[in-house]
């Protein structure tokens, strides 16, 4: 009896060739770094160079994390991966009143370029990569990224690293985003054209679909969703005046690694070709870098668990395993206390220590796309790819991602298929270690990393050190140029550029968005559906 796969596809015990039925390896394939990328977006892969291994980072102040970031250099990551706290995901200052209690929990605290600039001390910014998962503000913590680096002295042209900016799969499954879905694709249109003519070498968004699956989606759920919500972005650049080859060389992806490794592999596989021929047959993109599915990947925090957290060692190695298999460009490799609390800083060099091994230690850096002709992971990558083929058209039924989104679509999709994980789980029909099998009597004890809870008070009192000694004028005449190029129709004034004299005269995060939030107004979910 064959299994089910994550996606509720079958898995057969055996496979033969007739499983690919008039499979060509030609058209399904081609060659490492060509058209249509399913062996990997690049000719030689990680048998030249590993993968970059990127550490999530960032919980208290922009001290603390500054500090963390010193240490994972120092252990050997090769990019920097920073979290934000959620007032400044949702675009408030420490100081507000919807803050309270949720400063510096999740991700650091960023209020100001004192906090930037106190969060990058002593790391030169021409040296390393650093991706920001930032979403509804993301263009305002990527100009106090940039101010910083001219402080430094580096050029905006020599900054490298990935900025998150994808907040459609926020109305689908985060909820940090601020403004409706139409300000919000003006904003990241703005992003991609300052983005062309100040940091040509920055990629301007990752389009994720790892927090859809965070929330239940299946692997063929991830890649429809993602590569629907690219293709909006697609639209959206096009729309506001771009050529699609000016700007879809710098687009990215992100995506969860699972510990069901073949499913995984195939995932990864069939999305890179989906996107490459969504690219060159609907929009027309000539350069190859357009057509190439970029992407990051995570290991799966929702797989973690809170009981017997040391097998999440294992789960964590076989996830990262998937997705170096399946050709991803950067990884992050969570701690095994993630399900707890923020990692130690012993978990964290853990987690580290795992990619090193797989990249110096095994022989999967030795050989491009390993499973290429299996029969399984074959006939597997053409059925997650028909499977989310057929979901993409859904979305398109709808009028596309935004349409869809306001129409639930993509959410109760995903939902569903949550409750269906959770059902199995609690019926024993999904096996999960140490939680519905396997339990031990005692569990081990464990000190998680806690967060100093005067952090808020501490933040409260920068932001009053800095209102009294900036030049309140400046900033006000600062908002109030850019709220005059916010009113303007797309594609007629870029607001990143008052947005950028506004954060250098000192303005806070939560005062930008504010500002914005007074010309766009805010989404509400509740009357969207």
């Amino acid at each position: 009896m064959a299994r089910v796969s994550e996606s509720g596809l079958p898995i057969e015990p055996v496979y033969e060739p007739e499983a690919l039925g008039a499979w060509d390896p030609a058209t399904a394939l081609g060659e490492p770094g060509g058209y249509p990328f399913t062996r990997g977006v690049y000719p030689t892969m990680y048998t030249g160079r590993p993968w970059t291994m990127r550490q999530y980072a960032g919980f208290g102040t922009a001290a603390e994390s500054n500090a963390r970031y010193r240490q994972l250099i120092e252990h050997g990551t090769t990019g920097l991966s920073v979290a934000f706290d959620l007032p400044t995901q949702m675009g408030y200052d420490s100081d507000a009143e919807l803050a309270h209690g949720e400063v510096g929990k999740v991700g650091v605290a960023v209020d100001s370029i004192d906090d930037m600039r106190l969060l990058f001390d002593g790391i030169p910014l021409d040296e390393v990569s650093t991706s920001m998962t930032i979403n509804a503000p993301a263009a305002l913590l990527l100009l106090l990224y940039e101010l910083v680096a001219e402080e430094q002295g580096v050029a905006a042209d020599q900054l490298t690293g990935t900025l998150q900016n994808d907040v459609l799969k926020e109305y689908i499954a985060r909820g940090t985003y601020i403004f409706p879905p139409g300000p919000s694709l003006r904003l990241t249109a703005d992003i991609f054209q300052y983005c062309k003519a100040q940091m040509p070498r920055w990629n301007t968004i990752s389009i994720s679909g790892y927090h859809m699956a965070e929330a239940g989606a299946s692997p063929a759920q991830e890649i429809a969703f993602t590569l629907a919500n690219g293709v909006e972005y697609v639209r959206t650049a096009i729309e506001a005046g771009m050529y699609v080859d000016e700007f879809a060389p710098r687009l990215s992806f992100f995506f969860v690694a699972r510990t069901t490794l073949l499913e995984e592999v195939a995932k990864f596989r069939a999305a890179r070709r989906l996107w490459a021929r969504v690219m060159r047959e609907e929009f027309g993109a000539r350069n190859p870098r357009s057509q190439m599915l970029r992407f990051h990947t995570q290991t799966a925090g929702v797989q973690l668990t809170a009981q017997q957290p040391q097998v999440n060692l294992v789960r964590v190695a076989v996830q990262a395993l998937a997705a170096v298999l399946g050709g991803t460009q950067s990884l992050h490799t969570n701690a095994f206390d993630e399900a707890i609390a923020l990692p130690t800083e012993t978990s964290a060099r853990l987690a580290l220590r795992t990619q090193q091994v797989l990249a110096h230690e095994t022989d999967v850096t030795a050989t491009v796309d390993p499973f290429a002709g299996s029969y399984a992971v074959e006939a597997m990558t053409d059925d997650i790819e028909t499977a989310a083929a057929e979901l993409m058209q859904e979305v398109e039924g709808f009028g596309g991602a935004v349409a869809a989104i306001e129409r639930g679509f993509q959410k109760d999709e995903i939902e569903r298929n949550a409750y269906r994980i959770a059902r199995e789980t609690e019926e024993g029909q999904r096996v999960v270690v140490g939680v519905n099998r396997f339990q031990t009597a005692e569990e081990e004890p464990y000190e998680p990393l806690r967060v100093d809870p005067a952090i808020e008070a501490q933040q409260v009192e920068r932001l009053e050190r800095l209102r009294a000694d900036r030049d309140a004028g400046a900033v006000r005449a600062a908002l109030a140029a850019l709220k005059k190029t916010a009113e303007s129709e797309p594609g007629h004034g870029n607001v990143l550029y008052p947005m950028k004299r506004a954060l250098a005269a000192r303005a806070t995060v939560g005062e930008v968005c504010g500002a914005l939030r007074d010309v766009w107004g805010t989404y509400d979910a509740t009357t969207a559906f």
